[in-house]
């Protein structure tokens, strides 16, 4: 991890790995153009005893939840991603995976961040919007349920 600095790190400089056996990073295969939905939140229950002399509620800390992770990438042709998702839609129990995030450096060398994905499997898969008219490329979007969301 990069050391802490006063200027921000660009958006623009990151690599996803999907956690695809024999497969680099940095190929087209994790050559994402957009990663959106890295967070978590707890969530907080509200109790107070009715003997208390406070009126206002303690606030007790509860469970967490990590929401979805979307990946978007221009349409490349490789099937890997469509094979991950067919095999978690035949009911396959042994397709969760971790999926790294790593912030990138101006440098495209140095890691400013990462963010460690645990148990992620696909959920959903949108093609790209397909026109003979239009001029845009053809973007694809994943989106991945994960039970952990670690940064690094």
């Amino acid at each position: 991890m990069a050391e802490p600095r006063e200027r921000p790190y660009s958006q623009f400089n990151f690599i996803v790995d999907l956690g695809i056996d024999g497969h680099d990073p940095e190929t087209t295969l994790g050559g994402f153009q957009e990663v959106s939905g890295l967070g978590m939140e707890i969530t907080v229950a509200e109790y107070r005893n009715g003997s208390e002399r406070d009126n206002a509620p303690r606030k007790i800390t509860g469970i967490y939840k990590v929401p979805d992770v979307t990946l978007k990438r221009g349409v490349v042709g490789m099937l890997e991603l469509y094979a991950w998702l067919d095999e978690v839609r035949n009911g396959s129990q042994n397709q969760l995976r971790t999926v790294t995030i790593q912030l990138k450096s101006e440098d495209h060398e140095t890691t400013a961040m990462t963010w460690r994905l645990a148990g992620a499997r696909p959920i959903k898969y949108t093609g790209p919007t397909l026109s003979g008219a239009g001029t845009d490329i053809a973007i694809e979007e994943l989106v991945l349920a994960c039970e952990r969301i670690e940064v690094l």
